[in-house]
């Protein structure tokens, strides 16, 4: 016979949650009063390297920064927990702009505010942005054909690339994977993007994705549930008919996705009981209460120390869309506009309408500096070779092509690598810090929980279409100079699975498949390519 638990027991439960909810508010209360300089050393201090080491392009990148931030590696401060951080992955991949950028300034937004996450940025940037600029000088004195070897060692980089964004493609699809909708949105997502390509095309397949799943958690699971249990007991007896029911009832207040983890929850509930006959009874209400204790100190713990206001969110927005509407309108109502402000409204403009990364951003920048004749379609693809070699974002694109824009015309370069820099990573992080002031309304809504999953695994599957966009191009020569299949020749093949095995199964830093996916092509030149 079960005897309740003493009073003490509640005495104590009670006193030991407010001492945890207390030391944690104060902890708040003592980051939030952190000096300026503390707190910026602090971020520096787990970030100055990311500008630096950070390969791969985007999918990588989420990868570096799960590791860094929820996983805390190397013993870390975990910055947000694992629910936040897939809310944040769904968000900066569902707005337009470069997504690891706005995952990493997001991050540091909510763990630390405004100043820190723009130093990040800027941390985060610039390296590549200067190494691009760089570039750009080199690429303009080039002759008009490139050395062989040079073509040799850009295939190489791109293959190790395919093999990296590989790696980082499959180990995102895990994470993202919670049940059998998951799997069938991430495959869609991938064969989708795979067969057509257009500025709308991307947002609305992860759209349609997340209303897949709010239709299928909300109402649609159940639904296919009952008809399954339907179909079994149509030939059973009326009292089966009952107690199927009734398990059908306890089966709708399990979400999909987490029964699994309702079935340890209950194996763990089930060896707690059976060590607890061999002791001493314990009352059912208070494992109940244990557990609502626990829930609220997890919500406390989790909540994060800086918040966007709604009121600075609608600022934010506004003054964007304003500058947005005005810079087309000059744009229109000049006969010809200096190239400096058709630059710039050309970069602000992709940085707008760009959903889904490289695989958009590629095509829609050569339509804007290729076409007008800024650039050539030979500095274009060396660009684009270099940049997926390159640390950082691969939005730092537009500092090259914004620098080669104005290199011969009278304005510096200087400022068209600044304005395409500008241009193109201002849009995507001012949606994202106004959209973070709207979060914490919106997260409490279940639909919106739903449509978020969809967006996640859609947009995950879309990183496969990055996967294969990269190899198609990837092969440089002298004779096709805008780049065709890894496939064509076997050896790249070889690169690309060298780096796919190294990051997956011997943990290779994504820099060093670089550096060995460069030193195999210019093998491949002094053996078969001469």
């Amino acid at each position: 016979m079960l005897l309740p638990a003493p009073l003490s027991h509640y005495v104590r439960s009670i006193q030991s949650l407010y001492r945890k909810w207390s030391s944690h508010a104060q902890s708040r209360h003592n980051d939030s009063q952190r000096p300026l300089a503390h707190q910026l050393t602090d971020v520096f201090l787990r970030t100055w390297d990311l500008g630096f080491t950070a390969f791969g392009g985007p999918p990588v990148h989420f990868q570096i920064l799960h590791s860094r931030f929820v996983e805390g590696k190397g013993g870390k401060e975990q910055w947000v927990d694992e629910q936040t951080y897939q809310e944040l992955f769904a968000i900066c991949q569902g707005l337009p702009g470069p997504g690891s950028t706005k995952m990493l300034f997001c991050l540091t937004l909510l763990h630390a505010g405004v100043l820190p996450a723009l130093m990040v940025f800027l941390i985060w940037s610039l390296p590549g942005a200067i190494g691009m600029y760089a570039l750009s000088a080199g690429v303009g004195n080039l002759s008009r054909t490139l050395p062989e070897p040079v073509y040799a060692l850009l295939s190489g980089l791109n293959a190790a690339t395919v093999g990296i964004v590989a790696v980082s493609a499959v180990q995102l699809a895990e994470k993202a994977i919670r049940d059998k909708i998951s799997r069938i949105l991430i495959i869609f997502g991938a064969c989708a993007g795979l067969c057509y390509n257009t500025l709308w095309y991307f947002p609305v397949l992860m759209l349609g994705g997340g209303l897949v799943i709010a239709a299928w958690d909300g109402w649609l699971h159940a639904q296919v549930q009952k008809a399954k249990t339907s179909w079994r007991n149509r030939h059973s007896r009326p009292m089966d008919s009952e107690v199927a029911d009734t398990a059908h009832v306890e089966m709708e207040s399990i979400q999909p996705g987490e029964a699994e983890r309702h079935e340890t929850i209950r194996s763990r509930k089930n060896h707690n009981s059976g060590v607890a006959q061999n002791s001493f009874p314990v009352n059912v209400n208070t494992a109940g209460q244990s557990s609502s204790a626990q829930s609220a100190e997890a919500e406390v713990a989790q909540s994060p120390n800086y918040v966007i206001r709604i009121r600075t969110g609608f600022v934010i927005v506004t003054v964007f869309f304003a500058s947005f509407i005005a810079l087309l309108v000059t744009k229109g109502q000049l006969a010809t506009p200096p190239l400096a402000l058709d630059l710039f409204t050309s970069m602000y403009l992709a940085g707008t309408v760009i959903f889904g990364g490289g695989p958009v951003v590629i095509p829609l920048l050569r339509s804007y500096v290729v076409a007008p004749g800024w650039v050539s379609g030979r500095d274009f693809l060396i660009g684009l070779a270099i940049i997926q070699a390159f640390p950082g974002p691969n939005f730092n694109f537009a500092v090259f092509l914004g620098a080669m824009a104005l290199q011969s015309t009278q304005y510096s370069t200087v400022l068209g690598a600044f304005l395409g820099w500008l241009g193109i990573f201002v849009p995507g992080l001012a949606l994202a810090v106004a959209f973070q002031s709207f979060w914490g309304v919106l997260r409490k809504k279940k639909f919106v929980i739903h449509v978020l999953r969809g967006v996640n695994a859609t947009a995950i599957g879309l990183v496969f279409t990055a996967v294969y966009r990269l190899w198609e191009i990837g092969y440089l020569t002298s004779q096709n100079s805008a780049g065709q299949s890894l496939a064509s020749e076997p050896w790249w093949v070889v690169v690309t699975t060298i780096s796919y095995a190294g990051n997956a199964w011997f943990k290779m830093p994504p820099a060093v498949s670089i550096v060995i996916g460069a030193i195999l092509g210019l093998c491949w030149y002094g053996a078969v390519g001469r």
